[in-house]
């Protein structure tokens, strides 16, 4: 094995080699800075998504600071933050809780072993390089999953804003009990929630990258400890327990598999989407390179070790990800920095939470997660393409009614039957010739275009697969039908980069429709990877070969389609040399 080989090798075991060999001192500082203003925003958020999850608050810390480190030993983002998200937090707390049968701890054991499963199904992703697959989820579904999860997510933390009880399984489910519920309203709590949420977002406005939510959530718990808001009713988080987390194996056989892997699925088809999806973006600002089948590697770490923590399902996300680069981070250096930071915090500093107003806790969850709802995306796809703007309007739907899991699960297979319906109605472009020109174009798409005198010359605009090639034949049959004295049809595929045995098979249909009507029949602009596949399906028996990788041009004997023809020959095979 030669050094190089060694050096690649060992890399792959352990990424940080790759950014450690290049470290410099003037790094550490910034990488610090990072590591710490990513703890400040971690405390209230993370609290705030574990009580989403209907977990423990400090549960949530556990996530942040033990999936960063499991992210920093195998991931390849330099910039990447890892740990709660709103989108998962939600899904654990629809999915686990039928699951838990109202036992809490049961509930928690659940949760982590969700996350172990996260893990087993990131590792056999990255084994069979899955990545590809995870890219057909569309951006298109993606606006409309966002969009129904941050609804979703908001309809979740009206009640902690408004005071009463909520409950509900859907975005409808719960808007219609919450309407209910309207009358019983304590209007101390909604003013709690309503000051902190303006203040947050004039915050986020006013100092972007600073501690706004750490800075609200510490004055929050002052002026409630100060005036007594517990003692008058106001919802409190309660004391949380110091130390570090307890590091051990999540309980298994707590669920059958049937029943936990369409979970953690959920959690790693969302969680690796919205991870390549930030990760890339800060990758290209910085100009590295990333590595998104090592992603699944890390995602799979950062669960693995969050569970081991007693942990749920972590994931990379924009806004953490967002306020760790605008701090300064250079390496994953600030995630282990952050690591430490929680860990002294849930040392000593978590008996200064008790009485932190929940209400405080949803006005920093809706604070993260309006900005899901993005209804410009929404608009330009309704004024661009509408088939976009429908796929996700599905998975919009499919989320404010179903939820988050079988929501970001229908998302998935939508965004697969979207790519499966475009393909199978390619656009057939129908030639004519440009004027003065050797030059071929599409009839529909340009003026002043010459009409080829006896000839058909149609070009698929896609490969020909088994799920579009009845709808290229009939589209070519239809313009025969309403064509006369046609005595040559010149298929073009110069555009098709594949075909598959279905496409040979409509090549074969269509020249047998021709013949039966004397109308001569070439292919050209073949690639070579075509030619292979229909020499080994017989058309060069039907057509002339020599002419598959020949332009339209030289076939149609450089611009005479476009002159009036001479009497029609006796063999249709003549057309080929040009005497037309």
């Amino acid at each position: 094995m030669t050094t190089s080989e060694r050096r690649a090798r060992w890399t792959f075991l352990f990424p940080p080699a790759t950014w450690l060999a290049h470290y410099r001192s003037a790094w550490l500082r910034p990488d610090a800075v990072a590591g710490i203003t990513l703890a400040a925003y971690a405390i209230p958020v993370s609290l705030a998504y574990a009580a989403l999850a209907g977990l423990p608050p400090q549960i949530g810390i556990y996530g942040y600071m033990l999936g960063g480190i499991g992210y920093a030993l195998l991931g390849s983002s330099r910039q990447l933050a890892v740990g709660p998200t709103s989108a998962i937090s939600l899904m654990i707390a629809a999915s686990v809780g039928a699951l838990a049968g109202g036992d809490a701890t049961k509930y928690a054991e659940i949760a982590s072993l969700a996350a172990c499963a996260v893990a087993l199904l990131c590792l056999i992703s990255w084994l069979f390089k899955l990545s590809v697959l995870v890219r057909l989820v569309s951006d298109s579904i993606l606006v409309g999953f966002k969009a129904g999860a941050g609804l979703t997510i908001m309809m979740s933390q009206l009640p902690s804003l408004f005071g009463v009880a909520g409950g509900g399984h859907n975005f409808f489910d719960r808007a219609i009990k919450l309407a209910g519920q309207l009358g019983g309203i304590n209007w101390l709590v909604l003013a709690i929630g309503a000051i902190a949420l303006f203040f947050l977002l004039v915050g986020e406005r006013r100092l972007p990258g600073r501690p706004v939510g750490l800075t609200i959530m510490a004055l929050s718990i002052v002026v409630a400890t100060l005036l007594g808001l517990p003692s008058l009713g106001v919802p409190v988080t309660g004391k949380i327990p110091e130390g570090l987390p307890s590091i051990g194996l999540p309980r298994f056989g707590l669920l059958e598999p049937d029943e936990l892997f369409p979970l953690a699925a959920g959690c790693v088809l969302l969680a690796y989407i919205e991870g390549v999806s930030a990760a890339r973006s800060f990758a290209a600002k910085h100009g590295y390179a990333l590595d998104v089948r090592q992603e699944f590697l890390g995602l799979g770490a950062a669960n693995l070790v969050a569970a081991f923590g007693h942990g749920y399902p972590v994931a990379g996300g924009l806004s953490q990800s967002a306020v760790n680069d605008n701090a300064g981070a250079r390496t994953p250096l600030a995630l282990m920095i952050c690591s430490a930071t929680l860990a002294l915090c849930l040392l000593f500093f978590t008996g200064l939470l008790t009485n932190l107003p929940k209400a405080v806790l949803a006005a920093i969850v809706f604070a993260a997660v309006y900005r899901l709802v993005d209804i410009r995306a929404l608009l330009r796809m309704w004024q661009v393409s509408r088939i976009d703007f429908y796929a996700a309007a599905i998975a919009l739907l499919a989320v404010l009614l179903l939820g988050i899991l079988q929501g970001v699960l229908l998302a998935a297979i939508a965004s697969i039957v979207l790519l499966l319906a475009r393909a199978s109605r390619p656009n057939v472009a129908f030639l004519g010739r440009l004027q003065g020109t050797g030059r071929y174009s599409d009839n529909a798409r340009h003026e002043g275009v010459e009409p080829l005198v006896g000839i058909i010359a149609f070009r698929p605009e896609a490969s020909l697969l088994y799920i579009n090639a009845e709808t290229i034949l009939e589209a070519v049959l239809d313009t025969l039908l309403r064509s006369v004295d046609i005595r040559l049809v010149v298929c073009d595929l110069s555009a098709s980069p594949y075909i598959d045995l279905a496409g040979a098979r409509m090549l074969h249909d269509l020249y047998d429709e021709l013949a039966s009507r004397k109308i001569a029949f070439a292919i050209v602009g073949a690639h070579a990877q075509l030619r292979d596949l229909l020499r080994a399906e017989g058309l060069a028996e039907k057509t002339d070969s020599g002419a598959w990788l020949h332009s339209l041009d030289s076939v149609l004997g450089e611009g005479k389609a476009g002159q009036s023809p001479d009497p029609k020959p006796e063999d249709p095979a003549d057309l080929l040399a040009g005497r037309l």
